[in-house]
């Protein structure tokens, strides 16, 4: 395999993973670590992630429980989470925050799916980006000579299909997703 085709085929895996790190971060009714990884804490008059300043646990299905390793922090961590986009109410008892996830409506379900097929359109947009790349490099090569012309044609192809690949792995995670999102 040539350089460009590792090449793309890397940054085709940097645009899964990100779809995966955003999918994570959606609210599905099922309490997750994960919801918390974007939120950051004014800590000592420093932003910090709320997982370098906590520990975080899923004791029941729908709950998340932060301990803070200073007990000083709750108060900010509480904070944090009030004004974050997540619309949950944490309740706090002296150090221990307790985020108790709400079953979302069925509207709210709707909206979820929206938001995870336009990330996905997205990721897939991303991906045909990656490929384009990597297809504009081998012409520039074809046309320096670097490279036959059959050489192109085979590596367009197996460029092709890698997209085809990775889109069609795009299209399982939404459906994975939404499946996980409408179950009530």
């Amino acid at each position: 395999m040539s350089d460009i085709i590792v090449e793309s085929e890397n940054k085709m895996k940097k645009s899964i993973e990100t779809l995966k790190r955003n999918f994570a971060a959606v609210r599905t009714g099922r309490a997750s670590p994960a919801l918390l990884d974007h939120i950051k804490v004014e800590y000592y008059g420093t932003e910090m992630p709320l997982k370098q300043l906590a520990s975080i646990s899923v004791p029941e299905p729908r709950m998340l429980v932060i301990s803070p390793f200073d007990k000083g922090a709750a108060q900010a961590i509480e904070k944090a989470i009030m004004t974050s986009d997540l619309g949950i109410n944490p309740n706090r008892d002296a150090s221990v925050i307790r985020l108790v996830m709400p079953e979302p409506s069925e509207e709210r379900r709707r909206d979820l799916v929206k938001l995870l097929k336009k990330e996905a359109e997205e990721a897939k947009v991303a991906l045909r980006n990656v490929r384009r790349e990597g297809m504009d490099t081998l012409k520039k090569q074809k046309t320096e000579k670097k490279i036959t012309e059959d050489v192109e044609k085979g590596q367009d192809k197996k460029m092709q299909e890698m997209t085809d690949r990775y889109c069609k792995t795009v299209d399982d995670l939404v459906k994975a997703k939404e499946a996980e999102v409408m179950e009530v």
